[in-house]
């Protein structure tokens, strides 16, 4: 089972406006077709151009942020629908209230959760799949938006469970040893194999880790991978996509 994390960069500038680099995204996707793979700052134009790009292989889960609906940027779980069906999706607001759109604690926007429990159509077996953005500027609405993630998935805790996202945060932090102490591993601390690219690169400038896939109930990853494919020489975000391969 391969996933995949990745940030679009929702608007972008001068050359890296979000419609010069959509073939850019896509052909990554094609390139490694994941059986799951989350996206975020993702608006509803980069929604309508994957979902139509991809359409002969991928369906998706998620809402926009600011109505519930396709305001503001989503933050989906695309999935190969000839392998998987969905049997209960569940999006919701890192937020006091997160039943509906809404803004929570200190967070600088709205921030989603979103995912599905599937089944594999071959094999019948569940794993539940899940998406997010933590925000970048609150402090409390990290704390507060990793607890509550925890909080929601605890329904799953007897299956497989992916969790993946841009977290806003870095290894050292104390917003990740929140979801390892919840019983979430890192997939490329625990993989046989896995590189050590730095996730987020701002278009060649500083560069951290911030983008992960978390695992639970899950013994065997075989390798984690950082994407760092320009196509036409391009780079198609300023992340590049993390891939984690689970056997």
């Amino acid at each position: 089972m391969r996933i995949m994390t990745f940030n679009v960069l929702c608007a972008g500038r001068n050359e890296h406006q979000w419609c010069r680099r959509q073939p850019l995204v896509r052909d990554v996707i094609k390139k490694y077709m994941p059986d799951f793979f989350g996206i975020q700052e993702a608006h509803y134009g980069w929604m309508k151009y994957l979902s139509g790009q991809l359409k002969d292989y991928y369906a998706y889960v998620g809402v926009g942020k600011d109505d519930g609906a396709n305001g503001g940027e989503f933050s989906p779980v695309f999935y190969r629908k000839d392998k998987y069906k969905v049997t209960r999706r569940l999006d919701f607001w890192l937020s006091e209230t997160p039943d509906k759109p809404s803004l929570g604690w200190d967070s600088a926007e709205n921030r989603t959760c979103s995912g599905a429990l599937f089944e594999n159509a071959e094999t019948g077996d569940s794993v539940a799949v899940f998406n997010t953005h933590l925000d970048h500027i609150g402090d409390v609405a990290q704390h507060k938006g990793a607890e509550l993630i925890l909080e929601k998935l605890k329904k799953y805790d007897k299956i497989k469970t992916v969790l993946m996202g841009d977290f806003n945060v870095t290894p050292d932090s104390e917003i990740y040893k929140i979801f390892i102490n919840g019983g979430f591993c890192d997939a490329r601390t625990i993989a046989e194999n896995s590189d050590n690219i730095n996730s987020f690169h701002l278009f060649g400038g500083a560069s951290k880790m911030i983008d992960f896939v978390f695992v639970k109930n899950v013994k065997n990853v075989s390798r984690v991978i950082t994407v760092t494919d320009m196509p036409d020489g391009k780079y198609p975000s300023d992340h590049y996509p993390v891939v984690a391969e689970i056997k």
